[in-house]
């Protein structure tokens, strides 16, 4: 058994290395110089709903709160953009890396009111949540980033639509070779629960309401003509420097082989288990995770600490982040995972989201 899984392990990496290699050299205008992975679904378009795992530019558009944020300033984008983005990372994400694997550009955002959005848009807000915020005001937790929850961004692409489609009729044949993603959308109800004080088991009380508005934006997306669309999973969030730094212990049993909180792991596949994946596509960002931990320790990288951040075992501090004064940046970001304790790296990323299509590619019925 043991040798099966690390063959397993060897055939996957081989796989993603070679997906990764296809990525290295960037020819202008971002167009990728090597084949495209995901060119065979023939993908026209990519809608992408979301929070920060996939915002390319929204939060940061929206006033007073988002143009404040460290997102929208250096050293957020410095390793690929060379300028802040509005993308939660070094430079560039999951979603990025899976247009580029399409064969199509990267997804400008909704907000960005000059962009071309020929070939998708991408409505996700860093800091949304799946509920909306008065929902989570009854439950007494605070949404402080932004308003632009999934319900939100839902409208904006009903209004989307109805501006490119003379009808329903013309939306489906538009949308017949289109992508969408669903999330990784939900993570930030549990986020702003558990750091304003709610118990686990608050949490998992919450999980019925948070799928059931992720199921509620899977039937709003067929209704307009979908046909191919991706509902990821939540991260396992116990090996995030932000949920280590926040409940670390002595305590060793709290921790599994890669050093990640068992607890807040088990709560993140409980919430994955909820997801539909009978007639959509599970986009399983859990193990695409726990893959991702398996190769940078076998490739060296740093899977502790944050690359932008200070402070602590795993260089992070909830009340001096990155962005902020005196914060310092790691010399060599594509040796780390973690790129502020929240977000990845944008080499996490490409790791992840080598895995992601391998992993996707016969589910979405891409087939030579």
């Amino acid at each position: 058994m043991a040798a099966s899984t690390s063959s397993s392990f060897k055939n996957s990496v081989m796989f993603i290395l070679v997906f990764l290699i296809s990525f290295l050299s960037f020819a202008p205008h971002l167009r990728v110089i090597h084949s495209h992975p995901l060119k065979i679904c023939t993908f026209d378009q990519i809608y992408q709903l979301g929070d920060s795992i996939s915002d390319t530019g929204n939060l940061i558009r929206e006033f007073p709160v988002g143009a404040s944020t460290a997102f929208a300033r250096l050293p957020y984008g410095e390793t690929f953009f060379k300028n802040a983005t509005g993308r939660c990372s070094n430079g560039l994400l999951m979603i990025d890396y899976i247009a580029m694997a399409a064969g199509l550009p990267l997804l400008p955002p909704y907000k960005n009111v000059d962009a071309d959005f020929r070939h998708g848009v991408n409505f996700a807000v860093a800091g949304s949540t799946a509920l909306p915020m008065e929902v989570l005001a009854t439950k007494h937790i605070f949404s402080p980033v932004t308003n632009s929850s999934l319900n939100v961004q839902l409208d904006w692409m009903s209004t989307h639509f109805t501006s490119i489609c003379r009808d329903h009729r013309e939306c489906v044949e538009k949308l017949r070779s289109a992508l969408f993603m669903v999330g990784e959308v939900g993570g930030n109800d549990y986020n702003y629960a558990i750091f304003q004080g709610k118990t686990i088991e608050e949490l998992t009380s919450m999980v019925p309401e948070v799928v059931n508005a992720i199921v509620d934006g899977v039937r709003k997306a067929t209704s307009f003509g979908a046909t191919r669309i991706v509902v990821p999973g939540n991260f396992p969030i116990g090996c995030l420097p932000i949920y280590k730094t926040a409940f670390q212990t002595n305590i060793s049993t709290a921790y599994d082989e890669n050093q990640c909180l068992k607890q807040l792991n088990e709560f993140a596949k409980y919430h994955n288990a909820q997801l539909p994946n009978a007639v959509i596509v599970y986009g399983d960002y859990y193990n695409a995770y726990q893959f991702l931990l398996k190769f940078a320790k076998s490739y060296g990288f740093d899977t502790e600490r944050a690359c932008c951040g200070i402070g602590g075992k795993y260089s992070f501090n909830m009340t001096t982040m990155c962005g902020g004064p005196g914060v310092p940046v790691c010399e060599d970001p594509h040796r780390y995972m973690s790129w502020d304790g929240v977000h990845l790296t944008q080499e996490g990323y490409k790791i992840m989201a080598g895995w992601l299509v391998h992993d996707m590619f016969n589910k979405l019925l891409c087939h030579f």
